[in-house]
Order: C-alpha cells, then sequence, then structure tokens
C-alpha cells in the first residue's frame, strides 16, 4: 500500500487548525508529537467508561482497567521485541528511567574511580544524572567526542574503552539535537566485548527508525510516550530481566510491596517492584493505543516517507546561502539544526511563529553539544508521520521572510 500522508494527517485533528490566521506547520515532533484521534478516543473511552486504579480492585471495572493497563505493556514489549512483558518498567518519561538506572543500578553496582562513559550527543537527561550520582559516589565521566560533522568518533570511543575502570556505556541512538543516527549496535558489541553493559537513549530513534531490543542486545533502553505520538506523562525503561531482578527499588510505597511490617518490608518481584504508587493509568493505555496507531502504518513505511522529507528539507535549506546547517553527519534522519547569519535562532523561529511555522529555538537540552559546535542554540525543524513536502516549502518561504526582514 502506498504511504497516504493526507489521509495520516487526517487523523490528527490539531493539524487542521490555523495559527495566526496561518495553516499550522507543525515542524517540533522531535520535541513532542501530536497525537491521532485512536490515542484521543482511546483514552476519552477509559476515562469515561472503564476508569478505576489498577492492581487493587476486585471490582469490574478495576479488572478492566488492569486488564487495558498490562495490555499496554504487551505492547511495548512486542513494539521492542522484549523477550518477556516483566522487562517493561512504566515511568513518568525518559529522564526518570536513565534516573532509575543511575539511581538503583548505578548505586548498587558502581564505586568510586569507576567509569561512566556517555558521548558529546547526549540529551542532558543522559548527563545531568550521572554527574549526580559522580557527586555522591565519586564515579567518572568519560565522554565520546563528536567530529566537525557531528558524528561520533568511534576510535576515540575504543580507546576509552580500554579502561578497565569502565562500567556503563549510556548512549544515545539518534541524537535530538542533530539528527545523527550513531552505530549503536557497533558501540553495544565493543562494550559487551568487554563485559560492559550499555544503557541505550532510544527517544528519538523508536520513533524515526525503530528498535529491536533482542537484535541490538542493549541491556537498558528507555523511551518517551509523547514523542511516540502518545501522551506526556509516561516513560518506559526496558531492562533485559537477570539485570532488573537484581536492582533494588527505586522508590517506595504502595502496590511495589508483597508484605510490609514495621519491621521489615518484602517487595514485589519486577516490574511492579519498580512502579510505586498508582501508575499514570490513563497515560499507560494511551500510549498502548499510539504504539497500536504506528504499528498499523508500518514502521518502514513511516521511516521511508519521514526520509523522503528530510532528503528534501535537506535540499531546500542548502538553496539558502545565508542558513548554516549544524550537524552533516552521513546518517541523520528526521531532524534538521540550523543558524542563519546574523539572526538569534529565537527571533527567527518567533518570525516563523507569524506565519504558521512551529520549529524549536535553543540549545535543545543539549548544552555541551552546542558548545562543540560554537553557537549558543540553534534552530531545529523535525518531522514526523505526518510532514509534507509542502510544509518544507514553507518553512523555505519563512526563513526567506525572516532574512528580508534582517537584510
Amino acid at each position: 500500500m502506498p504511504y497516504d500522508v493526507h489521509a495520516v494527517r487526517a487523523d490528527f485533528p490539531i493539524l487542521s487548525r490555523q495559527v495566526h490566521g496561518r495553516p499550522l506547520v507543525y515542524l517540533d515532533s522531535a520535541a513532542s508529537a501530536q497525537k491521532p484521534r485512536h490515542v484521543i478516543d482511546t483514552m476519552t473511552e477509559v476515562m469515561t467508561a472503564e476508569y478505576a486504579n489498577v492492581h487493587r480492585g476486585v471490582h469490574w471495572l478495576s479488572a478492566a482497567a488492569t486488564r487495558r493497563f498490562e495490555e499496554a505493556r504487551t505492547k511495548v514489549a512486542r513494539f521492542l521485541n522484549a523477550a518477556e512483558d516483566r522487562e517493561i518498567v512504566f515511568t513518568r518519561n525518559a529522564t526518570e528511567a536513565v534516573n532509575l538506572v543511575a539511581s538503583s543500578w548505578g548505586r548498587a553496582n558502581l564505586r568510586e574511580g569507576d567509569e561512566v562513559v556517555i558521548s558529546w550527543l547526549e540529551h542532558h537527561a543522559n548527563i545531568v544524572p550521572w554527574q549526580m550520582l559522580r557527586a555522591e559516589k565519586g564515579i567518572v565521566l568519560k565522554v565520546v567526542p563528536v567530529d566537525d560533522r557531528g558524528a561520533l568518533v568511534m576510535e576515540e570511543y575504543e580507546r576509552l574503552l580500554a579502561s578497565p575502570r569502565v562500567r556503563l556505556v549510556a548512549m544515545t541512538a539518534m541524537s535530538n539535537a542533530l539528527g545523527t543516527i550513531t552505530p549503536i549496535a557497533e558501540v553495544i558489541e565493543l562494550a559487551h566485548a568487554r563485559g560492559i553493559p550499555v544503557l541505550v537513549d532510544g527517544c528519538q530513534a523508536v520513533t524515526h527508525l525503530g528498535v529491536d531490543v533482542r537484535a541490538l542486545d542493549c541491556d537498558f533502553l528507555v523511551l518517551s510516550g509523547h514523542k511516540l505520538y502518545g501522551p506526556t506523562g509516561v516513560g518506559v525503561l526496558y531492562g533485559k530481566a537477570e539485570l532488573l531482578s537484581q536492582m533494588p527499588p527505586y522508590q517506595g510505597g504502595g502496590d511495589m510491596i508483597a508484605r510490609v511490617t514495621f519491621e521489615e518490608t518484602t517487595f514485589k518481584d519486577i516490574p511492579q517492584r519498580f512502579e510505586a504508587g498508582t501508575p499514570a493509568i490513563v497515560e499507560v493505555i494511551g500510549l498502548g493505543a499510539a504504539i497500536d496507531y504506528v504499528s498499523g502504518l508500518g514502521l518502514d513505511r513511516i521511516r521511508a516517507h519521514e526520509q523522503d522529507v528530510f532528503d528534501y528539507a535537506s535540499r531546500r535549506l542548502q538553496e539558502l546561502n545565508s542558513v548554516r546547517v549544524v550537524g552533516t553527519a552521513p546518517e541523520r534522519a528526521g531532524i534538521l539544526s540550523f543558524t542563519m547569519e546574523d539572526v538569534h535562532p529565537h527571533d527567527l523561529a518567533t518570525i516563523l511563529d507569524r506565519s504558521g511555522v512551529a520549529v524549536r529555538a535553543g540549545h535543545h537540552c543539549a548544552q555541551p553539544l552546542m558548545d562543540r559546535f560554537g553557537v549558543p542554540a540553534t534552530a531545529r525543524a523535525s518531522f514526523g508521520l505526518y510532514s509534507t513536502r509542502e510544509e518544507v516549502d514553507a518553512l523555505v518561504a519563512g526563513l526567506e521572510r525572516v532574512r528580508e526582514i534582517f537584510g
């Protein structure tokens, strides 16, 4: 079946609205993707017909909500090709998932002088938790550099891995700021050859590329629901069952315990031991609906469509002499970061907004990467399964208008 982007767009109610009297051109999906009607309707249905707390009640509503909640866990497991449903832990977001690993696995396994390897491409969520652990336990953070194109310098990665003190690699599969696709399979293979586990930031990769955790053989992977066309308030930690089973709980409270006395507490098995308190019930079910929607379209078809739009946008931006694309690695997808000569990205984004074109301007929670390229910020156009070439043309027309205004 051919990919009918206009039929897809009809599934997203917000894309039919106008902004400042202009048709909305939404090019900020890397920050948060819009939601299809299937997700909206599913969440409304749960709240109006099947809402109750999960894992606690014996009444019909609680049983119905629990069934749909755990069905969503199964959908995530299948989407990632996890070996077991219990390898899927629901969190508030991907940031909490990284913090869970740092706080639970990190505190239990890392000692003073042990090294964690990350890269210049990381989102702050995969930097700050390790810095906090460094302040607490005295671990050492080592950073893999990127070249002038924004690609990982793999020779330096291999050099860092040669240290006998490396205990963990935590790295993104796809940069949220530049769109660089990292050779994450090779990253994992090299680390595992030395017995080093790997955590993968899959927030962008699961949306644009698809991820098979068993094929990659990653030890941990985090993702964010709202970037996968689902709601905010829900993220996922995938972890190999043998690793999760050895980790102490991250938080204490209800629903993660087997028995509590004033003398001691025994905890449930995975994944419940990491899901303290009432979870984001409706949001988790909404994430399951988003996975249904994306899977129905087909990840291969989505990727081919997005790559066509991305390649077209890359060519169009090259026509603008005043625009500099930041990050030109040979393997990229979905995201274009750029600057315009003598125009601050915030001014650029504000003027584009008046034309109905929504882009992100700022450091994209990747300030070290901005420092690497000598810019305080960039404008970022990011594409989704609903993006079109016509929207790229609207972006270029808006940039030409910016150039006219600033002379």
